[in-house]
């Protein structure tokens, strides 16, 4: 290594700080520069891709743990306590005594965390050890390096199957058309396939790219961690630049599928890629009780100060009134003591030092342990457990478990959280004329009925016959009935590798008309310019579907998480609950009809093999294309659903490239489409939009599907009132088919067409090439670009597509309604789809009264706001309307909701939302999501909690209290981000009912213990000051002093705080509103705290004076009078527990007994063998001599009766007289079940709790176009109400 003075390594480490900062960066090739110094190399300023995310060597791991370590105050408190206890002045007891407790604290912490860094450690090594291949000009080809040995500039070759080592800008692929499919479950956890291409240009060959003849500068932005972004250029020698965006960078985690091989230039490496920007480690949220916690422990100060400050005040009244100096106060070696008033300040500290375990040192470390247990529970209950998904649920946040117990709001998502996410093709519309697919909705319904879809007879004919059944006028199938989900219903959908692949979602039963239609088309002259064809061209085209043959399987290796998520401990702890849990051997399925499958089979499908796509219907006696050619793989469902569609009428999807889609159309022709363009889809525009060249007429045709509000505007004015009489029949008709699909609870999309002139199209290519090369603001202009191109489309039709509820949503619910929690559903989709969903999920029900805003102006909705918030407020002031509660509802759009959110509607706006039993936002952004969670957490001070499956829901997870995510169909974003994670909606009711309420109620029980039973046990010191002249002397020895809070009674609060069960889980289920005693405050609060605290000095009173009155006058020495005062505590401390304890199993009885045997043994041992531990007072054979005089065990069961009496008298008169809703259920828990069942559905009668019921909801009839105000039945006015089904519209203008 060549010896570099520190100024040059100091000039290098300033400019590669500069270097770093900068908003752009230029990148060449490392390749001319092989074999120089690293002062020579270009891009030496930037990061290696060797990782390091341990935060200890061996030689610093002491200094930096203490470090870490003394960031607690907690921690400082109790060291600085140890030292003072060196000073001669001030120490109460041997110095050395008094560092062991913090010590063997902090020697358990230092050992866990050595412990986590060390995995961290070994993580590194084994990650950047892994082998790549990097292109070496002096060899001439790829040679094979470790990760950590690439550098930015690098080449770097992936082959099929591996993983990305560092970002990499993709340059060229072993496939023809120069795309490179990958997989990023290491990052977002979507298993599904995307596309990247290489960047165009750059190869003179396709076949072969030679890295020597790459002499272009990369320009790109300084990294970041948006996975979903990327600015960057490509400059060539001649200053021709090149854009690239996201879609030609492959990112470090990934892994490449389904392509032979893929170079690269690497861009970013180590801690500046984006999956490493992105791994911030674990969160820390602070749970209420936590917080709670800490306000009690500076109580707990200011006790331990005013206890002191009296010790000071009684130390120097006590040597004030002394008429003389006794004997056993030692003067210094000049023959001087102390005056009084600095005897009595040294003895302040003193008492500090004796006093100091009323701070419990072991607490926050005995609530960590109780929460580990919480957890194991948790993951280990088979009721958490999917079947389908072979998955239980996750808790990635070990200190908010208790959270779960308080929660007063929750916030969910619709799409994928109350609903499946397999979308289901049900109706269409083109040019005005609705298809409502009868046959296939028949086979729906009978899927829905049937226990196994293996059962079902997938055929046209016999679906048609029962089609005749149905009258053609009749209302459709309720859309969101959520049929017996039996296991064995979905086992094809287990045994999939694809994303939305089940037969209920790729095959579709045809209309009959339409396959009339398209025939005729067909046959027509003009078919190719048919808007039927072209329907279904845009349907097979407007999409980023990934299309692979089935025969393609994807084959995986074996390969380390790429990200620092392995290394989180709480992920380490569920791993090893699955390896040492004996119940997941009850998880061993059994083998599926026809297959040969376990669980752990289906598992290895689930992430290599691609099963054959299911047989579609063909179109009349032609042979359809064999259902195994092609499979594939969507981003989104909805994407799949529709291409399934097309598949079904003859349209098929059978290559895609960045140039080109091949569709096959009904006569079998395959037409090959050049794609010039694809206008992704974005959550402001909501749409997207593929431009390509017919391949018949040449045409430049432009697709555009999107959300029906956003592609109406694009026709023209409202209801394209300027286009001609037969244009505008074809959108009026078109608006009130996609008004009824949304009245039937369907997700709508228009799909459009638009013919491109060669000049306009020249025109706009020009722009869209300057936006893509730009840097700065260039999201901006490729926005500007794509609108500038969408206009003036012309409408095809639309779609509707069904999303059914989950399993027993209804169920849930109306259980957490009754447990005191208000449910608000945030959704994205139309008014009339999102009011459907309400009712169909039991949020809103038949007698509410439901209150529509829709709003365009401040003015309007300031006015309504007040005129609905006066009515409401009228309402509960009533005196006849006491003790009733009004079944309100509220409805708000997103304009709407984005005006309510103005900082001088807030207040007005929750004073109305807190009023009503449910709300229900639809039309909102995931930024408004989380600003309505945000608003109601910190103006309405409550727990909140927020469920969703999605990316768009990662905010408001975040944002609440408790973030839970579902891993359902759109990846793992939102599991990523939460705290803990479900696989279904229905299993929130029991982690919420049962395991939120069990965990909350046993810690704060065992915090409350904890601080009685120090409180307790310190003020018999504290006591004792007041008979030996605040001297800060002790009647107990120190060792046992010090064994009584870490040995004798640690273990039992633990026990307490893990395994008890003050209600079963069969009582929380069945009578919800259980859950409503930890809400709030819950069971630990200021009064409950305090009570105890005064029941510690009680009992420390009687423990202390029964002793003492016992020997008074007698010449008993001090631990003679000390032993049965410790022993007695030991008693009532434990006995107190055994009073608190509410179900009692043999752990407990071995515990509590075990605790009491220790202390004898320890403290019979102790005594024999101390014999001069603490001269000139000493415990030798205290105890055995105590245990041969009755007048100890006579004083032991005296304190202990007396002490305990009161609390014990209280809980029986308590219980009997006017017992909790805890307590009722507690009796109803020792019946039998039978009598159990039938008392609980009493309650719940009596209390207002509804049994759920499954029906069809009667669908509202969809309103016509020219009603410029779109209800629900019966409206007349803007302010109604009418029928059962009651609704205040509040429209506004």
């Amino acid at each position: 290594m060549t010896w570099r003075s520190p100024l040059a390594l100091l000039r290098d480490a300033v400019l590669s700080q500069k270097a770093r900062e900068k908003e752009l960066r230029s990148l060449v090739s490392n390749l001319p520069f092989e074999g120089l110094g690293k002062s020579k190399q270009p891009n030496r300023f930037f990061k290696p891709n060797a990782i390091k995310t341990n935060k200890y060597t061996p030689l610093f791991f002491i200094p930096m743990n203490l470090y870490e370590q003394f960031h607690r105050l907690a921690n400082v408190y109790f060291v600085g306590l140890a030292i003072l206890n060196f000073i001669p002045v001030v120490n109460a007891f041997q110095p050395e005594v008094a560092l062991i407790p913090i010590c063997v604290i902090m020697f358990l912490t230092a050992l866990k965390d050595g412990w986590e860094d060390f995995r961290r450690y070994q993580s590194d090594k084994k990650l950047n050890n892994m082998p790549c291949l990097i292109y070496s000009r002096t060899a001439k080809h790829y040679i094979e390096r470790r990760w950590k040995d690439v550098r930015v500039g690098d080449f770097v070759k992936v082959v099929c199957n591996e993983t990305v080592p560092a970002d990499l800008l993709l340059l060229h692929t072993s496939d023809p058309n120069n795309v490179c499919h990958i997989e990023t479950s290491n990052l977002d956890g979507e298993t599904n396939l995307k596309q990247r291409n290489a960047l165009p240009g750059l190869c003179t060959s396709n076949d072969v790219f030679e890295p020597e003849s790459f002499n272009c500068t990369v320009v790109c932005e300084k990294p970041n961690n948006n996975l979903n972004h990327f600015k960057c250029f490509v400059e060539k020698p001649d200053k021709e630049k090149t854009g690239a965006g996201i879609e030609s960078l492959l990112l470090r985690g990934c892994t490449v599928r389904n392509t032979e091989h893929a170079i690269g230039f690497v861009v970013y490496a180590g801690h500046e890629t984006k999956s490493m920007l992105n791994n911030n480690g674990p969160r820390y949220k602070r749970s209420k009780l936590e917080r709670r916690l800490n306000v009690d422990v500076f109580f707990c100060v200011l006790l331990l100060f005013i206890m002191c400050l009296i010790g000071s005040l009684g130390h120097y009244l006590w040597l004030k009134n002394l008429s003389d100096v006794p004997s056993f106060l030692v003067s210094d070696s000049k023959g001087h003591l102390d005056s009084p008033s600095l005897s009595s300040f040294y003895m302040f500290f003193t008492m500090i030092i004796l006093l100091q375990i009323l701070i419990p040192i072991s607490l926050y470390v005995s609530v960590e342990l109780v929460k580990i247990g919480q957890i194991f529970f948790i993951l280990t209950d088979v009721d958490l457990y999917d079947e389908e998904t072979d998955s239980q649920v996750q808790c990635r946040s070990l200190n908010i478990t208790e959270d779960l117990g308080q929660i007063e709001y929750i916030f969910s998502d619709k799409t994928g959280t109350l609903t499946e996410n397999k979308m289901v093709f049900r109706r269409c519309s083109i040019m005005g004329k609705d298809y409502p697919h009868k046959e296939n909705a028949n086979r729906l319904a009978l899927l829905e009925e049937t226990e196994s879809e293996e059962n079902v007879i997938f055929s046209q004919s016999t679906l048609s016959s029962q089609a005749s059944r149905y009258d053609e006028d009749s209302s459709p199938v309720d859309t969101h009935r959520h049929g017996s989900r039996h296991r064995s219903k979905m086992a094809v959908n287990r045994q999939s590798s694809m994303a939305f692949s089940s037969p209920l979602e790729t095959q579709v039963i045809p209309d009959e008309k339409l396959l009339q239609q398209i025939s005729r088309s067909e046959r027509s002259s003009s078919g190719i310019s048919d808007p039927y064809m072209d329907f279904f061209l845009a349907l097979a085209i407007c999409n980023s579907v990934v299309v692979s043959m089935a025969t393609t399987q994807r084959q995986r290796v074996s390969s380390p998480s790429h990200s620092h998520k392995t290394n989180n401990p709480l992920e380490s702890f569920s791993v090893l609950v699955k390896r040492t849990g004996s119940f997941w051997k009850v998880f061993d399925s059994p083998k599926q009809n026809g297959s040969s499958t376990s669980a752990h089979k289906r598992s290895d499908d689930a992430n290599g093999v691609q099963p054959r796509a299911l047989d579609t219907v063909t179109l009349s006696a032609r042979p359809a294309a064999a259902s195994g050619d092609v499979c594939y793989e969507a981003e989104s469902p909805d994407e799949a659903a529709l291409v399934y569609a097309a598949k079904t009428y003859g349209f098929t999807l059978l290559a895609r490239t960045p140039n080109s889609v091949t569709v096959r159309v009904p006569s079998g022709e395959e037409l090959v489409f050049e794609v010039l363009d694809t206008l992704a889809f974005d959550s402001n525009r909501k749409r997207m939009s593929v431009l390509v060249r017919h391949p018949i007429t040449g045409e430049y045709v432009l697709y555009t599907k999107g959300a029906d509000y956003a592609i109406m505007e694009l026709l023209g004015t409202p209801y394209a009132e300027h286009l001609s009489g037969q244009q505008k029949k074809i959108a009026a008709d078109t608006q009130y088919h996609l008004d009824c699909y949304a009245k039937d609870g369907l997700r709508t999309l228009c799909i459009t067409k638009k013919i491109v002139s060669s000049r306009e199209y020249q025109s706009w290519l020009a722009d869209r090439k300057r936006a893509l090369a730009a840097i700065d603001g260039r999201e901006e202009l490729m926005m500007a670009s794509a609108v500038q191109l969408e206009t003036e489309l012309t409408l095809l039709g639309a779609t509707g597509i069904e999303d059914r509820l989950q399993e027993s949503v209804p169920d849930t619910i109306t259980a957490l309604r009754e447990a005191g929690i208000k449910v608000w559903v945030l959704t994205g989709d139309k008014p009339e789809t999102a009011l459907n969903i309400g009712y169909a999920c039991r949020l809103m029900e038949e007698g509410d009264l439901v209150i529509n805003m829709s709003c365009k102006n401040k003015v309007t909705c300031v006015s309504i706001l007040d005129c609905t918030l006066e009515e409401v407020r009228r309402y509960h002031e009533d005196p006849r309307n006491v003790d009733t509660t009004q079944k309100i509802s509220l409805m708000i759009d997103g304009d709407t909701l984005a005006i309510a959110l103005s900082p001088d509607l807030q207040d007005r706006f929750l004073d109305l939302a807190k009023r009503c039993r449910s709300v229900l936002c639809c039309r909102v952004t995931p930024l408004q999501k989380s600003r309505v969670v945000k608003l109601v957490r910190d103006k309405l001070k409550v727990m909140t909690l927020a469920v969703g499956d999605g990316a768009n829901d990662v905010n408001m997870i975040q944002v609440a209290d408790v973030g839970i995510g579902i891993s359902g169909q759109e990846g793992m974003q939102a599991v990523m981000a939460s705290d803990f994670a479900i696989t279904r909606f229905k299993h929130l009711k029991k982690l919420l009912l049962v395991h939120g309420h069990w965990c909350h109620t046993r810690l704060a029980n065992m915090i409350i213990y904890f601080f009685y039973k120090n409180a307790a046990y310190v003020n018999l010191l504290f006591w004792y000051q007041f008979y030996c002249g605040f001297s800060g002397t002790a009647m107990i020895d120190y060792w046992l002093m010090i064994f009584f809070n870490l040995f004798f009674t640690s273990t039992p609060p633990i026990m307490f705080g893990i395994m008890d069960k003050d209600v079963s889980a069969e009582m929380l289920m069945g009578v919800p509103e259980l859950y409503r005693t930890g809400q709030g405050s819950g069971e630990y609060n200021f009064r409950t705290f305090w009570i105890s605290m005064l029941d510690a000095f009680y009992q420390s009173l009687v423990c202390f004076f029964v002793p003492y009155l016992a020997y008074q006058g007698s010449d008993v020495d001090i631990f003679t009078f000390g032993t049965p005062l410790n022993t007695s505590s030991l008693f009532i401390i434990l006995l107190h527990l055994g009073i608190e304890i509410k179900s009692w199993t043999v752990v407990h009885w071995i515990i509590m007994l075990g605790s009491v045997a220790l202390y004898f043994i320890v403290t019979l041992a102790y005594s024999a063998i101390c014999v001069t531990c603490n001269p000139p007072s000493n415990p030798y054979w205290i105890l055995q001599n105590q245990m041969a005089d009755p007048m100890f065990y006579l004083i032991c069961i005296i304190s202990t009766v007396v002490a305990l009496l009161p609390r014990y008298t209280f809980y029986v008169l308590k219980n009997s007289i006017a017992p909790s809703p805890l307590i009722q259920a507690k009796h109803l828990d020792r019946m039998e079940p039978s009598v159990r069942d039938m008392w609980m559905k009493e309650w719940r009668s009596l209390r207002g709790g509804t049994e759920v019921k499954e029906s069809r909801l009667s669908t509202p009839p969809s309103p016509t176009l020219e009603t410029s105000v779109d209800f629900y039945p019966g409206f007349g006015d803007a302010a109604s109400f009418v029928g059962e089904d009651m609704s205040l519209n509040v429209i506004g203008d």
